[in-house]
């Protein structure tokens, strides 16, 4: 990848992306925190939230300060993907985007954290904490004492609940592919291989449900679901790797 160089003031603009199916119990927090840290965000902040296949009347708890669309994928990857592609941005060179999940929660130096990597950096990768309130103390530790195993240099982990980039790189690599399962890890990969400045940013973390009915099968409720199978065994079950 040939860096382009960025503006030293920063971005123009942020565009951030929810994809959401059925979550009309949960999104509300998650915009209420991404409002929080538009607030103090350096420039304007445009939330798009894409209602993929819902049929619980998520759309009635987003309210005026976001842009909705509607599409009928039932795949993650596509309904990030949508969004971005909605904000008429995505081969902007001063344009900031950034995604994270319905049932997340953002700091409020969400924003002002990512774009603190916008000089020398086209990409942030974060990490996640859990909300426990559904799993078992043994849960919690098991995925706690595997999660914080580092991976070489960097923390290794790859959420689409944290992840953000600057606009002209997402497009030259091919944004988010329709992916029901691991778009988030495949967009990274493809960063790398293209040779993209990557922060891998272990304090900027965001919360995370930890429900037990997750939305995507094979994904990060299904991760925790299998260590509280394997922590309510007998003996000594093998450590499990930790979900990207």
């Amino acid at each position: 990848m040939e860096h382009l160089i960025s503006q030293p003031h920063g971005p123009d603009a942020i565009v951030t992306v929810v994809p959401v199916h059925n979550e009309r119990e949960l999104l509300p927090r998650c915009l209420d925190s991404i409002t929080r840290a538009a607030e103090l965000a350096p420039v304007p902040v445009t939330t798009i939230v894409v209602l993929d296949s819902c049929t619980d009347g998520s759309e009635e708890v987003v309210g005026d300060g976001a842009r909705l669309v509607r599409v009928d994928h039932r795949n993650v990857g596509a309904a990030r993907a949508a969004g971005f592609a909605a904000s008429g941005l995505d081969d902007i060179g001063n344009v900031w985007f950034a995604t994270t999940d319905a049932d997340t929660t953002v700091p409020r130096t969400w924003f002002t954290d990512q774009l603190a990597y916008w000089a020398d950096h086209d990409a942030v990768v974060g990490t996640v904490r859990v909300a426990w309130s559904a799993h078992s103390a043994r849960t919690r530790r098991r995925h706690d004492a595997a999660y914080a195993r580092r991976r070489g240099t960097t923390h290794g982990h790859v959420h689409g609940a944290n992840l953000g980039l600057r606009a002209d790189v997402y497009r030259e690599v091919g944004g988010f592919r329709p992916l029901a399962l691991a778009e988030d890890v495949d967009l990274v990969d493809r960063l790398r291989a293209a040779g993209a400045r990557i922060a891998w940013d272990e304090e900027n973390a965001v919360t995370t449900s930890d429900r037990r009915t997750p939305r995507a099968r094979g994904g990060f409720g299904d991760h925790l679901a299998a260590i509280e199978r394997a922590a309510g065994r007998d003996g000594h079950p093998s450590v499990l790797e930790d979900a990207s």
